[in-house]
């Protein structure tokens, strides 16, 4: 995966130029304040600071559309070009306090885009199974950009002649750096490049990424997930093998198999859809055990696919069998499996319902078993089905039906009658997400999907798209956490975080060695950025081991404990050495911890969530929300303050991230190694079957 980790790395070099920019203003302020005599004008010296959250906010608005028409690859590289030429602004035209307002303006367009599209660009090139680690990336980036400008700021703040135009202006040579990596190293994206029905491209690049000749699984993942969100998907239970012969004549009719037609060189393979085939009953199987109707059921359902794989079951998606396939018409092979079999069926009598399980460890080398072909993250993996409708004139079409396949390694219901498969045998439990395929039965030789034969664009996003049930779900949860992020008080720790450092006198500490008050204010901010690396990286290792939710399940309460400390020293009388003791170690884990889990995981979550059609469109709407509550946090802070202090401020941020604890746990799925086109089909399940799950959820506990 070095090609994608290579990528997300150059890519989040511009959340890099955001950070170095925040650092590199507020240092240079105390300078531009002399020069321009802003202390008389205090309304242009906010706009100078305001001007790059402003542009920000506007291009916000604008970047799902324009990105959606260019590609992303066309808005990062403005994005770096913008950066530079704020840049060359500052440095030779900014003897005017009002053309040094205008390079703001151009500085907050760069941040805007980088922000929204860096993390969207990272989620459509990062692998499933590491995208949560590489799309930490932008937190550590700018972080790390703000600590090597605040370092750079100090330094030039104690030379003898100081240039705040040097301060602002060097940041022209990461930018040209960005710029060279996006024009001679970062490609488009394989998303936008099929939505555009470039597939041959796409094809290519994700090659490039993966380092491998077969994509052929990833790329039939993108073009199904052209119709995420057409319709709403159904939910079904399959019993999976290639042995043919072994279940038409020990287990099932032959009229109720299903033939599954894989990738080009793939193996197909038998399903035999289960008994339990009502979509709401398979729901409730996923989500009664996870503790019932307080959860939205999409947390439940995908809480059961990452917790139901029990640690001594077979992961056939994640080990490459060597095993040939069973051999469908070879008579001297049905004689040891078919006495097996008579024994298991005749010992089934004895087997309580609740204790059957599927024992396979199966040895199948097609659909579901090691090879890439069909593999899409996780333990996905696609897999079609031929299906029939009826036609505008009354005539049967044959078409084709997708399914999102999952592994299942938990005990069966008990209202399926199944028989216990022998250690050797060839069969799995797989629950499958069912939808329309944009492949039709024309498009296949020799039962095989043919991905060259889809070279056709989507049509352009209208704004109706977002109103359908799966994206507006998954909107309201995307705004949700954006909203809660910055209520949760990161802003006010920022802002409170110098007073605290000069209470514990780190302050008066530094003063000893000759440094000036502006230069001391400067270097406890750089200290308190290089806090927060090392636990941003320990945040990049969790996140794909432990998830999203659990990340913020366990963080969030540390933050509400920070607060309600800083609450209680700022309410009750302690001495100035147990005061400064207690609001240090309150801040220092406050800003560690949120690093770790609320810092990075909104933008995450936001990526994961949406169809392709309208992914680019929502994280701008997503984005937006955070730079408007930015906007409010921010210029209410000082109200806030006068009116009810720093204990009620303080209070306020806590009852906040009591609510997103709450919201987190009953509201928000866990995304980890789930694909993308995965995610926006459950949501769209999900919006799809509100009330009859919950209707079938309450007749159960009072059945129970």
């Amino acid at each position: 995966m070095d090609g994608a980790v290579l990528l997300a790395f150059a890519a989040s070099i511009g959340n890099m130029l955001q950070g170095w920019d925040n650092a590199s203003i507020a240092g240079a302020m105390f300078y531009i304040k002399e020069e321009f005599n802003l202390d008389s004008m205090p309304m242009v010296e906010g706009c100078i600071m305001a001007m790059a959250l402003f542009g920000a906010t506007v291009i916000t608005t604008l970047s799902g559309l324009l990105s959606d028409k260019f590609g992303r690859w066309a808005m990062l590289l403005t994005s770096a070009v913008l950066s530079l030429v704020s840049a060359l602004l500052v440095i030779f035209w900014s003897q005017h306090v009002y053309m040094l307002l205008f390079a703001r303006l151009i500085q907050g367009f760069s941040i805007g885009l980088a922000v929204t599209l860096v993390p969207l660009y990272i989620a459509e090139t990062a692998p499933s199974d590491i995208r949560g680690k590489l799309s930490t990336f932008p937190q550590l980036s700018g972080s790390a950009g703000m600590f090597l400008s605040y370092c750079m700021v100090f330094w030039m703040s104690m030379l003898p002649n100081i240039s705040w135009r040097f301060m602002l202006g060097i940041q022209l040579i990461p930018s040209v750096i960005y710029s060279l990596l996006v024009i001679f190293y970062l490609p488009e994206t394989p998303s936008w490049l099929v939505s555009q029905g470039r597939v041959y491209e796409a094809k290519k690049v994700l090659q490039r990424l993966r380092k491998e000749e077969d994509v052929s699984g990833e790329m039939a993942s993108l073009l199904e997930g052209t119709r995420v969100g057409h319709q709403a998907p159904s939910m079904e239970e399959y019993l999976i093998g290639t042995n043919e012969k072994l279940l038409n004549n020990k287990l099932v009719p032959a009229e109720e198999m299903i033939k599954l037609y894989g990738l080009p060189e793939e193996v197909h393979c038998v399903a035999y859809p289960l008994k339990r085939q009502n979509t709401e009953d398979i729901v409730i199987g996923h989500s009664t055990s996870h503790g019932a109707s307080f959860y939205d059921p999409i947390v439940s359902i995908t809480r059961s696919f990452h917790e139901s794989f029990i640690e001594d079951a077979h992961n056939i998606f994640n080990e490459v069998k060597e095993h040939g396939p069973v051999e469908r018409d070879e008579e001297n092979q049905d004689d040891p499996k078919e006495h097996d079999l008579e024994h298991q069926r005749d010992d089934v009598d004895d087997v309580g319902e609740n204790d059957q399980l599927i024992q396979s460890k199966p040895k199948i080398n097609g659909l579901l078993a090691g090879g890439k072909s069909g593999y899409i993250g996780g333990r996905w993996k696609l897999a079609w089905k031929t299906s029939s409708e009826y036609c505008l004139d009354g005539h049967m079409d044959s078409g084709m039906e997708r399914l999102y396949l999952h592994e299942e390694g938990v005990p069966i219901s008990e209202n399926v009658l199944l028989i216990d498969v022998p250690a050797s045998g060839d069969l799995i439990k797989a629950t499958a997400l069912v939808n329309k395929s944009v492949f039709h039965k024309d498009q296949t030789g020799n039962n095989n999907i043919d991905l060259c034969s889809h070279e056709k664009g989507l049509k352009s996003t209208k704004w109706n798209d977002l109103l359908e049930p799966g994206v507006k779900r998954a909107l309201v949860l995307g705004v949700g956490i954006q909203i809660l992020q910055q209520f949760a008080g990161i802003n006010g720790i920022l802002y409170y975080t110098p007073q605290i450092l000069e209470q514990a006198g780190v302050g008066v500490l530094l003063s000893k060695f000759g440094i000036n008050p502006s230069s001391v204010s400067i270097l406890m901010s750089a200290i308190t950025t290089l806090l927060m690396l090392p636990f941003i990286c320990i945040a990049m290792w969790l996140m794909d081991r432990k998830g999203r939710r659990r990340l913020l399940i366990v963080t969030i309460p540390i933050l509400v404990v920070s607060l309600i400390v800083l609450v209680t020293v700022n309410i009750v009388k302690l001495s100035a050495e147990l005061h400064a003791l207690l609001s240090t170690m309150s801040v220092g884990i406050y800003f560690c911890v949120f690093v770790m889990g609320f810092g990075p995981i909104p933008n995450i979550f936001c990526s994961e969530i949406f169809p392709n059609k309208v992914r680019a469109i929502c994280l701008g709407l997503c984005s937006l929300t955070f730079w408007i509550c930015d906007i409010i946090v921010t210029y209410t802070l000082p109200v806030l303050l006068r009116c009810i202090g720093l204990a009620g401020v303080f209070g306020i941020y806590a009852i906040v991230c009591v609510l997103a604890f709450v919201f987190v746990c009953f509201k928000m799925p866990e995304t980890k190694g789930v694909p993308i086109e995965v995610m926006a089909e459950l949501f769209a399940f999900d919006a799809s079957h509100p009330s009859q799950q919950k209707e079938n959820v309450y007749s159960q506990e009072e059945d129970l």
